[in-house]
């Protein structure tokens, strides 16, 4: 698939000498939702910013749509439209005011149509005369992305945007427009990403399709909740690999749902041959949460 954005041997290190970027290597299809994840201070946010041209790298190349950014800085960041975690404008502006002047910034002709459409798409035109500081958290947020789309970063692209965020964000990537989420909130990627790329010490430390990740990464248990408390895992079922928890009172045992075979049946043979006898069962999948914790710990 065609990348959008191409990123080269990129570093970053500050007058400082603090080194937020190691070099970087990163390709974004386009039409594609990519969540990119990392704690706090893993370099999310200045790898956004060199992108759209708000920090300078330091060196390697970042294309947009085939516009080098620091050879055709204009051409690329016209391609862009940031949403940015908070929303840095005048309180006392108007919505209206606001998304016309951030068509402005890009040095756009007023379009008054255009912006009604993009407010309209965005269930604001009804509030386009309300001051910023009496809106809502979630109008707040839908302003944001009214201004990124205001200088028509999306252009030749007729999206109708639905009322819920994510039902925004999803019509966008189905019109081929390309989304970079990095949230802190990890079980939105996991709704929404298409590919997961995970970032530490300014590091991308793996770049997978979200259900490759899953199934690699990701594992499944199934609890036992048995009928007489256990003081050890009897011998004969050490091939299993069991865990036993809640005081001998549950066993637990992992297995990959994408293997040949899950080995549950022979570990339910295996033990009633031992007269182990349960009550009940049940049965969790690991979240990308879970995966990307582990995933940072081991590249700590």
């Amino acid at each position: 698939m065609q990348s959008i954005i191409s990123i080269k041997g990129l570093t970053k290190t500050y007058a400082s000498g603090f080194q937020a970027l190691r070099t970087t290597n990163l390709e974004i299809r386009r039409g594609e939702i990519f969540g990119l994840l990392g704690p706090n201070g893993a370099g999310k946010t200045t790898l956004i910013n060199i992108v759209c041209g708000i920090v300078n790298l330091s060196e390697g190349t970042i294309t947009v749509g085939g516009h080098d950014i620091r050879k055709e800085p204009r051409a690329a960041r016209d391609l862009i439209g940031l949403v940015p975690q908070e929303l840095t404008t005048d309180a006392f502006e108007t919505v209206w005011d606001t998304t016309m002047f951030s068509r402005g910034l890009f040095g756009k002709p007023k379009n008054a149509a255009y912006c009604e459409k993009v407010l309209k798409s965005v269930s604001l035109w009804d509030k386009k005369g309300d001051k910023i500081m009496t809106l809502s958290g979630g109008m707040k947020r839908r302003v944001m992305i009214a201004k990124a789309l205001a200088h028509e970063p999306t252009a030749g692209v007729d999206v109708e945007l639905r009322q819920d965020m994510w039902n925004v964000v999803r019509e966008l990537r189905d019109s081929g427009v390309t989304i970079i989420l990095t949230t802190h909130y990890i079980e939105e990627a996991e709704q929404m990403a298409d590919r997961i790329g995970v970032i530490n010490r300014g590091e991308i430390i793996l770049v997978e399709d979200k259900t490759e990740l899953m199934r690699k990464l990701g594992k499944k248990q199934m609890t036992l909740q048995l009928h007489s408390r256990l003081d050890a895992i009897p011998t004969g079922l050490e091939q299993f690999r069991l865990e036993l928890n809640g005081d001998g009172s549950e066993l637990v045992y992992t297995y990959d749902t994408q293997g040949e075979r899950t080995g549950i049946t022979a570990l339910l043979g295996a033990l009633a041959d031992a007269g182990i006898r349960f009550r009940d069962l049940s049965t969790t999948q690991s979240s990308l949460e879970e995966i990307f914790v582990s995933l940072v710990k081991r590249s700590a």
